[in-house]
Order: C-alpha cells, then sequence, then structure tokens
C-alpha cells in the first residue's frame, strides 16, 4: 500500500493531468511509495473516498481546480470525517490565492499555493519523518526548470492509446491581461528545447499524435516555435494533431512559412482576441494591435489550413453590449473555423478584482465565479448573452451547419443571431439536451418566421446539413417524396463531377 496518494478530479477521463505527473515524476525517493489516483466530475464524492481509503495512505494531495472545487471540498469533509488521522495537501490554482476565504480549507492538514513541484515531495518527507511544519501554509520552494524531471515517462500506454496528451515547452506568460492568473507570472521561461523535443520523440514512439501545448505564448520566440513545427513536420503522418495557443498580433514572417507547410487536419490555433475594444483592453491591461490581429487571422485563414479556434469574453469591465456585438461581428468576417464566447470568471488572485467597485463587477459566489451583472451589462443581459454563447457552440461553432451558418448570420451577425437565441430559448425552455434532429427542426422554424429567409432555399440548406450529420430519414420539413428526388440529385451530380475528373486525367 503506498503511503501517499496523489489524486484529482478531472473534467473528462480524456483528460490526463498534466500537474499530477508532474508531481510523481519528482518524488524522488519518495516515488516508489506514491501512486496516483484520478477521476472525473461524474464521480460521487462518496465513492472517491472510498476508492481513495482503499490504498490505506498516511497522506493524500489534491490539486484543485475551479472545475473541481465544489467535488473536491466535499471529498475532504467526508474524508476527514471518516478518517481524520489521513494528513491532507491540497494545491493547484483555485487554493493558490484567498484560501482565507475558502471554509472548506479549515478541513485540510497543508496548503500549497504556486508550483509545487519541488515543495510537495519535500513535504511529505518532513511529514513522514515527524518533522511536519508548523504553518498550514508552505510556500513553494523555489527551482529551475532545469531542475525538474520531465513527466510524459510517468503516462501509461492507456493515456497514450485513450486521452488527451498535455506538453509544454515553457512555462509562465510576459503578459499581464487581469483576468487571467498568468498575470502574475514575471516572464515565460523555456525549457530546455533539445531536451523537451527529446521529451517529444519518445512520446511520438510510444504512439502519441495528440499533442496539446499548454505553454500561453507558442509564437513568442519564433526560432523555438521553428523548430518545435520542424520537429513534428519531419514526423507527420494521417494521424498527428497539435494544439498551440498564439498571440494573435505577433506572427513574424519565419514562423508563416512553417506554418503554411502543414497539410489540413494537423495544427489547431487558439488565439485568445477577448475584445477588440481598445479602451476595454487599456483597462484589463492587455496589449493587442489591433491591426496586427486582424492581419494575421487574414493570413492563417488564407495561406495556412490551420484551424483557428478564437475566443472572445463577455462581460469584461467597460464592454457593452453594443461593443461586444461589433466585435463579434468583426471576429465573424475574419471567418476563423471557431469563435468561443466566454463569459469572464473572476479567478482568484487575478488582479481583475481592482475593478469592482469602480465597474460595479458581481459575480457568482459560487463556482466558476461567473459575472453577474456589471455597471455596463444587467444581469438580464448577461443571461442572455449565456443562452447566445450556448446556442452559438450548437449551431456556430459545431461545424454541423455549414450551409445554413451563413444564411442565419447574413449581414448583421449578431443581431441575427442574437434573435435566433432569444426565440430559441422561448420556444425551449432550455440550452441544452437538445436532440440533434429536433434542433434541425427548430432551425427551420427559426430561419423561416424569425428571420424571414424563404422557406425553400432554408430547407435546401439545412437538407445539405442534415445529410452530413448521418441522422437517418427526412427531416418533418422535407417530405420523403422532395428527400428522395434530392438525394438522386446529389448522386447525379457525384457521378457526373467523377466522370468529369476522368476525362480530364
Amino acid at each position: 500500500m503506498p503511503d501517499i496518494l496523489l489524486s484529482t478530479i478531472n473534467a473528462k477521463y480524456i483528460h490526463a493531468s498534466l500537474g499530477l505527473r508532474y508531481l510523481y515524476a519528482n518524488m524522488g525517493a519518495l516515488q516508489s511509495s506514491t501512486a496516483m489516483q484520478e477521476f472525473t466530475l461524474e464521480a460521487r464524492a462518496i465513492d472517491i473516498v472510498e476508492s481513495l481509503l482503499n490504498e490505506e495512505p498516511k497522506i493524500i494531495g489534491f490539486g484543485v481546480y475551479i472545475w473541481n472545487v465544489e467535488l473536491t471540498s466535499h471529498v475532504v469533509m467526508l474524508l476527514k470525517a471518516i478518517a481524520p488521522e489521513i494528513q491532507v495537501i491540497v494545491g493547484g490554482p483555485e487554493v493558490s490565492y484567498e484560501w482565507e476565504s475558502q471554509d472548506w480549507l479549515k478541513q485540510v492538514n497543508y496548503i500549497l499555493p504556486g508550483q509545487a513541484d519541488k515543495s510537495f515531495p519535500e513535504l511529505c518527507q518532513a511529514i513522514l519523518d515527524g518533522k511536519a511544519p508548523l504553518t498550514r501554509v508552505v510556500q513553494p520552494t523555489p527551482f529551475k526548470l532545469s531542475e525538474l524531471t520531465f513527466p510524459y515517462s510517468v503516462l501509461t500506454d492507456e493515456d497514450i492509446k485513450n486521452r488527451i496528451i498535455y506538453v509544454e515547452a515553457s512555462r509562465g506568460c510576459p503578459f499581464k491581461c487581469e483576468f487571467c492568473l498568468s498575470s502574475l507570472d514575471k516572464t515565460a521561461t523555456p525549457f530546455s528545447l533539445d531536451d523537451f523535443l527529446e521529451q517529444m520523440e519518445c512520446l511520438y514512439q510510444r504512439g502519441t499524435r495528440h499533442f496539446k501545448f499548454v505553454d500561453r505564448t507558442f509564437n513568442l520566440k519564433a526560432k523555438t516555435g521553428i523548430a518545435i513545427l520542424s520537429f513534428f513536420l519531419e514526423r507527420l503522418d494521417d494521424d498527428l494533431f497539435l494544439h498551440f495557443e498564439i498571440i494573435p498580433d505577433h506572427l513574424p514572417e519565419a514562423l508563416k512559412e512553417w506554418i503554411a507547410r502543414f497539410p489540413p487536419g494537423h495544427l489547431q490555433f487558439e488565439i485568445g482576441i477577448q475584445s477588440f475594444n481598445p479602451q476595454v483592453q487599456e483597462t484589463i491591461s492587455r496589449k493587442q494591435h489591433h491591426q496586427r490581429t486582424i492581419e494575421n487571422i487574414n493570413w492563417l485563414r488564407q495561406n495556412s489550413q490551420a484551424h483557428l479556434h478564437t475566443d472572445l469574453i463577455v462581460g469584461l469591465p467597460g464592454e457593452t453590449l453594443e461593443s461586444f456585438a461589433q466585435g463579434f461581428d468583426q471576429l465573424v468576417a475574419l471567418n476563423p473555423h471557431e469563435i468561443q464566447v466566454g463569459i469572464l470568471k473572476r479567478l482568484k488572485g487575478t488582479p481583475l478584482v481592482a475593478h469592482t467597485e469602480n465597474y460595479e463587477m458581481v459575480y457568482n459566489p459560487l463556482p466558476p465565479y461567473n459575472i453577474l451583472s456589471n455597471s455596463t451589462l444587467s444581469f438580464s443581459q448577461l443571461q442572455m448573452l449565456n443562452r447566445f454563447a450556448r446556442y452559438w457552440d450548437m449551431i456556430g461553432n459545431s461545424g454541423r451547419f455549414s450551409h445554413s451558418r451563413p444564411l442565419i448570420l447574413g449581414d448583421t451577425p449578431y443581431e441575427r443571431f442574437s434573435r435566433l437565441s432569444d426565440w430559441l430559448y422561448a420556444m425551449t425552455d432550455q440550452t441544452h439536451r437538445i436532440a440533434l434532429k429536433r434542433l434541425f427542426e427548430l432551425l427551420y422554424e427559426g430561419m423561416t418566421t424569425v428571420l424571414a429567409i424563404d422557406t425553400t432555399t432554408a430547407a435546401a440548406s439545412l437538407w445539405q446539413d442534415y445529410q452530413a450529420s448521418g441522422l437517418k430519414g427526412w427531416p418533418s420539413y422535407i417530405s420523403a417524396e422532395q428527400g428522395s428526388r434530392t438525394h438522386q440529385s446529389a448522386k447525379a451530380s457525384s457521378s457526373q463531377a467523377r466522370q468529369a475528373r476522368h476525362i480530364a486525367s
């Protein structure tokens, strides 16, 4: 039985906790008496406790994040009620700041704020040696990245086969966007590039093909970005997929050249726009060159095959409904593959709290601490925007409505989709669990009534999307006879196209 258990609750099974594996890889002499247990949000607190206690540990360390803090707190309280002798240590972003205001933390023995790669094994050793510190909050031991053992060898074959593999070539961020915990970093610090790529080679040889980089600024240094892209381009196969987060207004020509070499289906860039409003950007200390951002997204869309996932945030201090709508329309015009409409959250420790009084920022007191109202957006407006974001994910981001989406958005994307969103909620009173076939039927009705799109045009576009969706039968707004004719017409067109290609060759 292990003396030490490392545990966390992931949002989904496919997420393999990178932080947990860093801790395990750096346990040193204690690694042989350490084990890991991961759970998901679907698990019950009492079942998690039972699984942990079955290992009979002396120490349990929990990684606590915004998505799991509620369930983790229940686990800890149950654990302390059943086995109070077990030493409970917590760390992670959700407990690294403002721990005094979190009542459940009174149940834990120790809190490790910040990067605990070195301080966690040191604390465990002190506890096991009977020399536990008297203070509950143990500040992190400073270290250089070169002193860390990489965590990738800890990944099991099952992890590599079934889960998203997170990797990092650097830690930290040089920017000071006040809504983000990375604003507290002094700079971005890289790992040794040669050592990192050696680890990537080992992962690749073991069969890893989906690499999700957690670096906040992948394109900060063109030379490093080129080296990483070059490494993977040499190993390109049908299954390789790379995800990077990039700075929107920084895309050197040398880096563009390498990005353009990747064929479709292999690169995804997450691009945080957050707001196109210069005044809002200044308020939250976000330095972003507006024109260069537009030029770079245009270049990526027109000259690369990368999938572009862009982000906007609802509820930033000073952002009005009108300025958000303008930003949304502007981003739609740039035609990224996805526009993630996120709702502002007040992460513990971020400088965003400084704007609470001036902008009358009211947040949900419970996780995920989302904005409820402020001086420029009322509670009802934010509720409407929450629904807008959810329906946008279903329709705009899902990829299921590629033929219908342009008709829905027209020349005034925000205004039209907002009207459709309001109507969908009025009709269904829900933003989740709408069956896909039902969604097609609702869209036909909404497109033809709310948006006044011609019935024939709406039916034709939705029918194309319906066929691509894999749904069987005919939607209610298309008769079986009409569907049969459309199907035969599509087959004939496909046959003619194949014949034309054969003749041309």
